[in-house]
């Protein structure tokens, strides 16, 4: 079977490449044709169409700005899905691109799954009517989304979340910590795990606050997880902070770190479900964090919070986004034991909602099924 991707973003590339390699499993002819990162590309032994580089941009703002890039790639996948003439395509996250190109491909009589729901529960609620009119099939990995979905009428598939897949595959494989240390020319103090997102908006506007509370931790050291997708540029200067920076190595630097400064998105649950305590920070450019708080109906923003709908993990939005305040923070997870075992066990808690293993798996058997069984009616 023939089976399309589309993916624009370092998260939706991983799960993708998870799930592609799950379809292979049960599919050994399929071929792929996709939007996707590095992973997707291992996984699936092809080059993306376009790479997930030229696709992940961030905030009201910077689409605008970037809206004439985002047309072309738009044009770009259209062509390319009809050249390919897929089974079934598979959207992943990316809700701005990809709801729009689900709208386009089911009048193009092409069948559409979606994994990894927009966030339609926390804005523009009216999106709903989309998904229920252009997707045949919704896989979701959040336990609240799956009520969400039947309050609104819309047959929806829970399939847990592809996180813990992710890390149990990659446990194995990890470096122990003398490697670790060793091999990236670490001290031996304590850890600190610096994570500022991969997107170049995150590094421009967070990683030099994040890095500013090094000097009033001197019996520990920080360590920024880099991203491949960005030019060495943006982590010089570092050095002189007395800040090392490590590759491809984020869930050993997580492993092995006493304490996390965490950018908001994926890497607060992956943090969570590798036992690392954190402190959660977001900024965005004045107009997007204007216009989000305007039109966003929650009460948090990072996973861990979402999903036990309380204050799990501490939150720093926006202006509360200062040294400061993560300084704070930090002292607070390193130094009050009975604060840092509290946040450890409500981890417990969010993983028991996340509906173990082998998400990956089930909806690579429900992609192979929908793949075989011909096209829309």
């Amino acid at each position: 079977m023939k089976y399309y991707f589309i993916a624009g973003e370092p998260s939706g590339d991983m799960h993708a490449a998870n799930c592609m390699s799950e379809v292979l499993k049960r599919d050994a002819a399929a071929s792929f044709a996709f939007t996707g990162g590095d992973l997707m590309e291992a996984a699936s032994g092809k080059k993306a169409s376009i790479h997930i580089r030229q696709m992940a941009f961030m905030g009201f703002a910077e689409v605008l700005k970037n809206i004439g890039a985002i047309r072309r790639n738009f044009s770009i996948v259209k062509k390319d899905i009809l050249d390919f003439k897929p089974d079934v395509l598979l959207l992943v996250d990316y809700p701005g691109f990809n709801l729009r190109m689900a709208k386009w491909a089911t009048a193009n009589g092409i069948k559409v799954e979606y994994y990894i729901s927009p966030s339609v529960w926390a804005w523009k609620e009216s999106r709903v009517e989309t998904v229920r009119r252009y997707t045949h099939k919704m896989f979701v990995i959040l336990p609240f989304e799956e009520a969400f979905y039947n309050k609104h009428g819309i047959k929806v598939h829970f399939v847990g979340h592809p996180l813990i897949d992710a890390i149990e595959k990659k446990l194995p494989g990890l470096k122990s910590e003398t490697q670790f240390l060793d091999g990236n020319g670490l001290s031996g103090k304590p850890l600190v795990a610096v994570l500022p997102g991969s997107r170049v908006q995150e590094i421009e506007r967070m990683l030099e606050i994040m890095t500013a509370v090094v000097p009033k931790f001197p019996n520990h050291e920080f360590v920024i997880a880099g991203s491949n997708s960005l030019d060495s540029k943006y982590y010089e200067g570092l050095r002189a902070k007395n800040v090392k920076v490590v590759f491809n190595q984020t869930y050993e630097l997580m492993r092995y770190a006493v304490a996390g400064v965490i950018k908001s998105g994926t890497s607060t649950l992956e943090s969570a479900l590798m036992k690392l305590p954190q402190v959660v920070c977001y900024k965005t450019a004045p107009l997007s964090y204007a216009i989000g708080k305007r039109v966003v109906k929650l009460k948090y923003i990072s996973l861990p919070n979402l999903i036990l709908d309380k204050p799990v993990v501490k939150e720093l939005i926006q202006d509360d986004f200062t040294a400061d305040n993560i300084s704070a923070e930090l002292a607070k997870l390193l130094n009050d034991t009975e604060y840092r075992m509290a946040m450890l066990g409500n981890y417990e808690n969010v993983l028991s909602k996340l509906g173990g293993p082998g998400a990956s798996g089930r909806i690579a058997e429900q992609l192979v099924k929908d793949a075989s069984g011909g096209p829309l009616q």
